[in-house]
């Protein structure tokens, strides 16, 4: 079993707790298998991983109403407790791979799993959402999966270089040592999915092929899983090219943040357009994951709240 603690801080017990803390019972009664005691300003948790991530998500929630409101009745227990249960991850102990470091590579959210359904029941499809959402993990997580199981003969991975302008030419170092300071994070998800010798050997042998968007011009990549990251990067005519190099028996998933577009000002985002021109397209998916599926610390979905609401606000004066 999983242990955490989470501190409460400027919180009145009693109105938050409830009269004998039948506000933390209503959550503990919710969760039978999980642990749940309240002492003094501590409430600790013990479960499994998925159970604690509820429990984790509920009690966040009830701390922002009681800051919200100054007090957490059993009635408003209830209501987060139900629209927990509504979210309820189908399939939730669905394993994607097992990590090189014995731990499981699962889904840890709803929009999480709908990735999964989405690339499961479609050839294309579209992962939207901020940083820490994990929809690049997944995607390599997915990617590696269909390579074991021998639905595909490669992965291809590919990232615009924006910064260095699609031909890198002025970073030192031959190809691979270029481009790795903007794929670092799609190694880290490899080495923690695939063992050491046998990624070496895969990408010695092109079984695992990273390359910039622009080396794809003029290929047809067959019998392969493609992910394009960072897609909010790439022009009209660079998504457009990527889109028609798929061939046939390939999977592919575009993952993107339209709030992070590092285009010059006056160039339009390919991820944008396309979106907006495929959404009608069957067989294609759209999956949007949003800040209550960063799996991050904690404080990066209050980070991303706290920019979304300043955007809003700033739209909203301009209008």
């Amino acid at each position: 079993m999983v242990e955490k603690v989470i501190t409460l801080e400027n919180i009145s017990l009693i109105d938050f707790l409830g009269v004998q803390n039948r506000n933390i019972s209503e959550v503990a009664s919710a969760f039978p298998k999980s642990k749940i005691v309240s002492r003094g300003n501590e409430i600790r948790i013990k479960g499994s991983t998925t159970e604690i991530l509820k429990i984790n998500d509920i009690l966040n929630s009830l701390i922002a109403h009681y800051h919200k409101y100054g007090k957490v009745t059993e009635e408003n227990v209830q209501n987060y407790l139900t629209k927990e249960a509504e979210d309820k991850l189908p399939d939730e102990d669905e394993v994607l791979i097992y990590g090189t470091r014995g731990f499981v590579i699962k889904p840890k959210t709803l929009n999480q799993q709908k990735l999964v359904y989405a690339v499961r029941n479609n050839d294309l499809v579209f992962a939207l959402g901020p940083a820490g959402t994990g929809k690049t993990y997944i995607s390599v997580a997915l990617a590696v999966k269909a390579l074991k199981n021998k639905e595909v003969k490669k992965i291809i991975i590919t990232r615009p270089a924006v910064e260095a302008g699609e031909t890198l030419g002025f970073l030192p170092g031959d190809l691979k040592e270029k481009l790795d300071p903007y794929l670092r994070p799609i190694y880290d998800a490899l080495f923690d999915m695939v063992p050491s010798e046998k990624l070496k050997y895969y990408m010695e042998n092109n079984v695992i092929e990273i390359a910039p968007l622009a080396y794809m011009r003029g290929r047809t990549l067959n019998n392969a899983f493609i992910l394009l990251d960072e897609a909010q990067n790439t022009t009209p005519m660079q998504i457009k090219m990527f889109l028609t190099r798929m061939g046939p028996n390939s999977k592919v998933i575009i993952t993107g943040d339209s709030s992070q577009i590092d285009l010059p000002k006056k160039q339009k985002s390919g991820l944008i357009e396309s979106v907006r021109i495929l959404k009608d397209v069957k067989g294609i998916g759209f999956v949007e994951l949003t800040g209550k599926d960063v799996v991050r610390h904690k404080i990066v979905k209050s980070i991303i709240s706290a920019y979304d609401d300043y955007e809003k606000k700033e739209e909203n004066d301009k209008s």
